[in-house]
């Protein structure tokens, strides 16, 4: 049987390892990381079974982290880690989508209890993508690379091509904004931000594709979304 896939988001080093140690004995898979941006940027490119995310963070706080997550992937579950006796951050994160809470200073035996009692009742969530198929080549997500019909030479995929595909490839279904690209992708406030970053990536991507406007397509004045060739293969 797979081991779920935990992130853990939290700045206090110390305490991190203990979550990550006292999860790694429980039987999971840990990736960690004391950034908030850098947590939503994981949350949303790995395949996780739940995030454990701490409410004081550099970068951008746990609140707002668990708002682009539950715009992004509203059945992911979610346990804020607060301070003891922090009432208010305990009830704005419910409030806001998360599944539980674990106070700090925790028991390894409660935090265990906490997160084996949250994945049994959630929801079952999409399968995450990790192979795409087009005309004439292969994109291997795990791998990050485009596997040609025709070249033994596989073309790598940077983190942020990847990232563009499959969250694409998930929202197959309809277009994507670019400001929601950054917000899903990049994890920054839209904003203020200038989406030509999402433009140049794009057009870098498709120069690794075959026929890489008919994969990637541009709706006008709206953004972007995969083509009808394109098969999603998800495992």
């Amino acid at each position: 049987m797979k081991k779920p896939n935990i992130l853990v988001v939290e700045d206090d080093g110390p305490i991190r390892q203990g979550l990550v140690d006292a999860l790694e004995s429980g039987g999971y898979n840990v990736i960690s990381t004391g950034n908030g941006k850098d947590g939503l940027v994981l949350a949303l490119e790995s395949d996780l079974d739940l995030v454990l995310l701490d409410v004081m963070l550099p970068g951008m706080n746990g609140f707002d982290v668990l708002r682009h997550l539950r715009r992004a992937s509203p059945t992911l579950p979610v346990i804020m880690v607060t301070a003891r006796g922090a009432e208010n951050d305990r009830v704005e994160g419910l409030s806001q989508g998360a599944d539980d809470y674990v106070l700090k200073p925790f028991s390894a035996r409660e935090l265990l209890a906490r997160v084996e009692a949250v994945l049994r009742r959630s929801p079952a969530r999409p399968i995450d993508v990790r192979r795409i198929k087009i005309p004439g080549a292969i994109l291997d997500l795990e791998l990050r690379e485009v596997i040609a019909d025709d070249d033994p030479s596989p073309k790598s995929l940077s983190e942020r091509e990847v990232g563009i595909l499959r969250y694409l490839a998930k929202n197959k279904s309809r277009v994507v904004q670019r400001e929601e690209l950054l917000q899903n992708v990049w994890g920054l406030d839209p904003r203020g931000v200038h989406t030509r970053t999402i433009d140049m990536h794009i057009a870098r991507l498709r120069e690794k594709l075959p026929s890489g406007d008919d994969i990637v397509r541009t709706v006008r004045g709206k953004g972007y979304t995969l083509g009808d060739t394109v098969e999603v293969a998800a495992s």
